[in-house]
């Protein structure tokens, strides 16, 4: 009869300690990433509390790995009351600044006055000539812009004055005459279509050539400064309608009068 092969020890059984650290990395894992996801949201002391509680259940001896759970360690600065809080400044800031501008001072007031007069002679002017379609005023607190659509000045592609326009810019010119003396600045702007032929590569050029010939025109009336006029030229980059319709790019193609305060670096 043949002898039956003793089973060896360790046969019946498998080893599976290593089972054991790696349910622990498992777990490990689990915790950093629950912790890693809490720390995404904005509450910041629920952050505080959950890893504190991860760091009391599976940190033993040492320093813990949660110890400085959020950037800033310790304090009350990483509150959620303090960032709240934070937070409801800075919106009030910006609410102040939209809706709310600076408090001007008496000369300041006294001077946007002044300007309020010299607009209304020009919306005097433009009312007595029919001329709403063709120009309009504004007042802000850079200044009094005076906006001078293209079909009223120049052809298309074209950067001299009409002759038949020549005498607005001689009216304006009268309207610019004041008993204080401002600083005026002159810009051209088109719309975005492209040009491009013998006189100039882009809209810059178009709209800057603009500008200086109808202050040219302005400056034959001998009673204005020329040291206190000033030509720019925008190209497309200031639209003030939708390129996408013809009136939209009629009224993009323009040029403004910006009649500064006097002292206008106050207002700013």
């Amino acid at each position: 009869m043949s002898r039956r092969k003793k089973k060896k020890k360790g046969e019946e059984h498998i080893n599976e300690s290593w089972l054991l650290p790696y349910s622990d990395l498992l777990t490990l894992l689990v915790a950093l990433f629950i912790v890693l996801f809490a720390g995404s949201s904005v509450d910041i002391q629920k952050f505080y509390s959950l890893s504190n509680a991860f760091s009391n259940e599976l940190m033993t001896g040492g320093t813990g790995f949660f110890e400085y759970p959020g950037p800033v360690p310790g304090g009350n600065s990483g509150s959620s009351d303090g960032i709240e809080k934070e937070q409801k400044q800075d919106e009030e800031k910006g609410n102040n600044t939209e809706e709310n501008p600076p408090e001007l001072t008496e000369e300041q007031q006294a001077e946007q006055k002044r300007l309020e007069e010299i607009q209304g002679r020009v919306n005097s002017y433009v009312e007595e000539n029919g001329l709403e379609d063709q120009l309009d005023t504004s007042l802000t607190i850079e200044g009094l812009s005076v906006r001078i659509r293209d079909n009223v000045l120049f052809d298309s592609g074209v950067a001299e004055v009409r002759v038949e326009n020549i005498n607005i810019a001689y009216e304006i010119s009268k309207l610019l005459e004041m008993d204080i003396p401002r600083s005026v600045i002159v810009s051209g702007h088109t719309d975005n279509v492209p040009i491009k032929n013998a006189r100039f590569d882009s809209n810059w050029e178009l709209s800057v050539m603009r500008a200086v010939n109808f202050m040219k025109f302005l400056l034959e009336n001998h009673n204005l400064n020329p040291e206190r006029f000033s030509a720019k030229g925008y190209g497309e980059f200031q639209p003030i309608a939708s390129n996408d319709t013809v009136e939209g790019r009629a009224q993009n193609r323009r040029v403004e009068i910006l009649i500064l305060p006097r002292d206008d670096e106050t207002l700013r």
